[in-house]
């Protein structure tokens, strides 16, 4: 991402030509944030949207002493919790959906790791109940303790504890289960 400052400056000027450059600068980064938190592309890119207009409303605010990536993931990170509040205000939607298990075995990680990419596991975040992908993401990716995901979702520390801990072994099937079907074939 090459940011300069006359372009952030353009931006400030309300310069469209340099608001459209700061956002197709801005698109990948933005976007790989907001779908580890939506469920398809096309809530992602809404969310996305709504991160990029929070982002020009507060450039004055922008430090140069803070890497302009990490501020704007802080920004989509924050837009996604404030979705995810609004969200929760209106309604609970949380379904358990039975897992479809495979018999357990013991899982070697390092052939784990040489049948998955990446969009595997994306996939199977993705698969997460929602409340349960949240908390995984901010907890493992992003990188927030317990108190601080429990005081942005409006939870307590043992909810998000337990949100992390049925996420990892609902991961955890889902691969044994992909690595069963792969390994039958």
């Amino acid at each position: 991402m090459n940011i300069t400052k006359e372009l952030l400056d353009a931006c400030i000027k309300e310069e469209r030509k340099a608001q459209f450059e700061l956002y197709k600068q801005c698109y990948a980064v933005l976007l790989s944030v907001c779908l580890r938190y939506e469920r398809n592309k096309e809530d992602a890119e809404f969310v996305l949207n709504k991160v990029f207009y929070k982002i020009l409303l507060n450039l004055k605010k922008y430090s140069e002493d803070i890497p302009f990536e990490a501020w704007i993931r802080r920004i989509a990170i924050n837009a996604q919790i404030d979705e995810y509040r609004k969200k929760s205000r209106s309604k609970i939607d949380y379904h358990e959906q039975p897992l479809d298990l495979a018999p357990l075995t013991v899982m070697d990680y390092n052939e784990a790791d040489l049948k998955f990419d990446a969009e595997d596991l994306e996939l199977m975040i993705r698969s997460l109940p929602p409340i349960s992908q949240k908390v995984f993401n901010l907890y493992v990716i992003d990188g927030y303790s317990h108190k601080e995901i429990a005081d942005k979702l409006g939870m307590s520390e043992g909810t998000s504890k337990w949100h992390l801990s049925s996420a990892r072994k609902k991961l955890k099937a889902l691969m044994r289960k992909l690595l069963n079907n792969v390994a039958a074939i």
